[in-house]
């Protein structure tokens, strides 16, 4: 077997392994340890010894949403070239020094940071940081892998032009986000992903790669001293602070429009929602149980059982709490025969209409409990995953107990706090909907 597959399943056999161990422990006794490096960086750390292997991910704060009117899709476009080669190495040098010792080294944009994972067998360690190092601080962006990744996005977005739940998130999100950089197209347009150079990711990079906006964590086979070594080194030549580039407080709009974008298909498809709450808002956990039981908990929850279940009207039918930095929104989708979206619209404001009136039984408050509690661990199956968390708990400035506490939060919500939160997060009237299709009976409404 050659070297590099066996390293490979060796390393997918250690990530399961942690997995395994990781899920056994109770919520209490995971130690997460803030580690300040040498050299001034923090970071939280999850030590684990089982298997020689760890995962670094890291965030900066400030994504998509900050670039520039006309270069949307620069910093998505500047994720996806960091590893095509840094330094001395050209692309396929890079990509053979992480292919050859089994390193995993990806980067990715958001709305709100700009993030990274590092994977790697301990004796690769210094390797992988490195080289992480140099994509970070000396990327190439030499022209033959520019111009593969520009066209790479842009057939993407060909292609993501015509399908029809894109087309209905987009005309949605530009109604409720309207005149605010969430709005845009962050993943770039034709027009925009055209227009970027290699002096915009350079000059990207250096506004918002600096160690006051960065955030890390680790997983793994590392322990304390490693892991500051290892952060100084990928992170402590860059500068000490980014430009200033705040987005102000997205205002909601568009309560209460439909927008009908007509397309010759059989099944519309459909987006909806309204303003929500924010993830540090007193009554997010409330929020959290009374949206699992309206439409986040699968085949049980009510959207399901009235429009699936009983009526057999669409496959799937969902809502989630969508948290941003500068929004906070309830939202949902469902794909349904243009003969039936009327009908499906109607259940869905009669249903939002109901939990706003008359909040939830105790026996749902009690079956909500059990699952967002029970569930949330078992998704915890990798040091990826697990490393992820905890960028994104400091990214939501959640705390080093967060795990410890999180589930005596869920269950600490009553019923009485479910029924207040329900009248005041949920508003039919409020909702903006976006239909692609040809939907019968159902037509825009300004």
């Amino acid at each position: 077997m050659a070297p590099v597959l066996l390293r490979a399943r060796f390393a997918a056999a250690a990530f399961a392994l942690f997995a395994a161990l990781f899920l056994a422990l109770p919520a209490g006794a995971i130690d997460i340890k803030e580690v300040i490096s040498p050299k001034g960086i923090k970071g939280w750390l999850i030590q684990d010894k089982t298997v020689p292997l760890f995962t670094m991910s890291f965030a900066f704060r400030g994504g998509s949403a900050l670039d520039p009117v006309g270069k949307e899709g620069l910093a998505e476009m500047t994720s996806s070239l960091l590893d095509e080669g840094a330094g001395k190495l050209d692309s396929q040098a890079f990509q053979g020094q992480l292919e050859n010792n089994s390193i995993d080294l990806r980067f990715g944009a958001s709305a709100d940071d700009f993030s990274g994972v590092l994977r790697a067998l301990v004796q690769y360690r210094d390797m992988a940081g490195n080289l992480l190092h140099q994509a970070l601080t000396a990327p190439r962006f030499d022209a033959a892998p520019v111009e593969r990744v520009r066209g790479q996005y842009l057939s993407a977005v060909r292609r993501r032009v015509e399908r029809p739940g894109y087309a209905a998130r987009r005309s949605w999100r530009s109604a409720v986000f309207r005149g605010h950089p969430y709005g845009r197209e962050m993943n770039g347009t034709e027009q925009s992903l055209k227009a970027i150079t290699v002096d915009d990711m350079r000059a990207f990079m250096k506004r918002r790669f600096a160690r006051d906006v960065l955030v890390v964590a680790a997983v793994g086979d590392i322990d304390e001293a490693a892991f500051g070594t290892l952060m100084d080194r990928v992170f402590s030549n860059l500068p000490a602070k980014a430009q200033d580039a705040k987005l102000p407080e997205a205002q909601i709009s568009g309560a209460g429009r439909v927008i009908v974008t007509d397309r010759d298909i059989p099944q519309s498809v459909v987006v909806f929602g309204h303003k929500g709450i924010k993830r540090k808002h007193p009554d997010f956990y409330a929020a959290y149980v009374l949206n699992y039981v309206l439409g986040g908990g699968g085949l049980t929850s009510r959207l399901a059982t009235e429009i699936r279940e009983k009526r057999g009207l669409a496959y799937s039918v969902y809502t989630r709490l969508s948290t941003m930095d500068h929004a906070g929104l309830v939202t949902g989708r469902v794909a349904t025969a243009n003969a039936r979206v009327a009908e499906s619209l109607a259940l869905i404001r009669q249903q939002w209409a109901k939990i706003a009136q008359e909040g939830i039984t105790e026996q749902e408050l009690k079956d909500a409990k059990s699952y967002l509690t029970g569930s949330f661990y078992t998704r915890l199956n990798s040091t990826g995953r697990v490393a992820r968390l905890l960028v994104g708990l400091q990214l939501d400035d959640m705390g080093l107990d967060y795990l410890k506490m999180r589930n005596a939060k869920i269950n600490a919500v009553t019923l009485e706090d479910a029924r207040r939160v329900a009248k005041e997060l949920f508003r039919p009237g409020d909702l903006t909907i976006s239909v692609v299709g040809r939907p019968e009976g159902v037509k825009s409404r300004p």
